[in-house]
């Protein structure tokens, strides 16, 4: 039997590479004639370095960059030949903030936007853009600020950072433009949402980074006047854009500011790490991530694996720390062939190999027959 095992990160505990391996090493003990093929997957968000390093290959650098309240720190990003890869979290991410000092108005992405310019600096002439797992609601504004655009107030004065400037934006000059020539610049995302409106930003993915009901209006109105002046002075129209409430609305800032594409993030790293051929070559696919649920089919990277194995006719079983789904029915019509849980779902390594080398046998050997 051949076993194609694509991950997805457990976010906050195991890589996809390390929830990859883990789950190799438990089958490998419990089935030693198998044959294992190891695809971590993303979709934007935790996971997408590691899993275009495993095809694309590359070094991993680690450079200086602002956290998400000007804080310094040091982020790794991905450079492979003329191509970086950035985990907007790497800089900008929740797990940055703890959650005891979370500050919705004022966190910034001004350090993507110094991770983009350390790519530039080394050659890169495409830059990837994960986007998932953002502290900020700022819409890119630091991002934009780092490059060298001026966002300024009425005074002619910088806005503060975060949301909080964005409510008092007068005017955008487009210093920043001429760093980026003909780089290509890509953000992968997880979700359509845009940037404004009832299902926006503010008001779906502020709570989230601790926004309570006041500050999710202000951040919603602040948002609007960021679209309105991005608009006026630079053309860019992404009040609207689908995608564009990713990353706090890093989607499109990154749109207006550098002409980014806004794709799929699952279907990207998918096509890009060739896994249709991976899988063609496969008996069985096994996927998951720490948390299972209705929202995995819906731009993640499990739901995306678990569609392609069901059009290739190729049997899915989810290893993941905790499962929400437990209707049998939805899960057939998914695809999904069987659920295995390692626990809980931030998962240790050692949970995930033994959940798979306790009760993958028993499934592959179902599924065999």
């Amino acid at each position: 039997m051949r076993i194609l095992i694509a991950m997805n990160a457990f976010k906050g505990t195991l890589t996809a590479m390390a929830a990859s391996l883990a789950a190799a090493r438990g089958i490998g003990r419990a089935l030693p004639g198998a044959v294992i093929d190891i695809l971590p997957v993303a979709d934007g968000g935790d996971g997408l370095l590691d899993a275009l390093a495993a095809d694309l290959g590359g070094r991993f650098i680690r450079c200086r960059a602002a956290g998400p309240y000007g804080e310094a720190l040091r982020a790794r990003w991905l450079l492979s030949g003329k191509s970086a890869v950035i985990e907007m979290a790497e800089a900008s991410g929740l797990r940055h903030a703890g959650r005891s000092k979370l500050r919705p108005l004022d966190a910034s992405t001004r350090g993507v936007g110094e991770l983009i310019l350390d790519a530039l600096r080394r050659g890169a002439r495409e830059i990837i853009v994960g986007l998932g797992g953002s502290a900020s609601n700022d819409g890119g504004a630091g991002c934009a600020q780092a490059l060298g655009f001026e966002l300024l107030d009425a005074a002619g004065r910088p806005v503060a950072a975060g949301a909080r400037g964005l409510a008092a934006l007068a005017r955008i000059k487009p210093g920043g433009a001429a760093r980026l020539g003909r780089v290509k610049v890509v953000g992968l995302a997880d979700v359509k949402n845009t940037l404004c409106g009832r299902l926006g930003s503010a008001r779906v993915f502020g709570p989230q980074k601790g926004a309570g009901p006041e500050d999710v209006e202000f951040i919603e109105a602040a948002l609007q006047n960021y679209a309105r002046v991005l608009k006026r002075d630079l053309g860019a129209d992404i009040a609207r854009l689908p995608g564009g409430a990713a990353a706090g609305g890093l989607g499109a800032g990154l749109a207006a500011f550098c002409g980014a594409a806004l794709l799929d993030g699952s279907g990207f790293v998918l096509d890009r790490t060739g896994f249709d051929e991976n899988l063609r070559k496969a008996d069985v696919l096994i996927t998951g991530e720490g948390r299972f649920d209705r929202q995995s089919f819906y731009g993640k990277a499990p739901g995306a694996v678990i569609a392609r194995a069901r059009a290739a006719g190729k049997p899915a079983v989810v290893l993941c720390g905790r499962s929400l789904l437990k209707d049998r029915a939805v899960l057939t019509r998914r695809g999904v062939r069987a659920v295995i849980e390692s626990g809980d779902y931030g998962s240790t390594a050692a949970a995930v190999e033994r959940a798979a080398a306790r009760h993958l046998p028993l499934i592959l050997s179902a599924l065999a027959q």
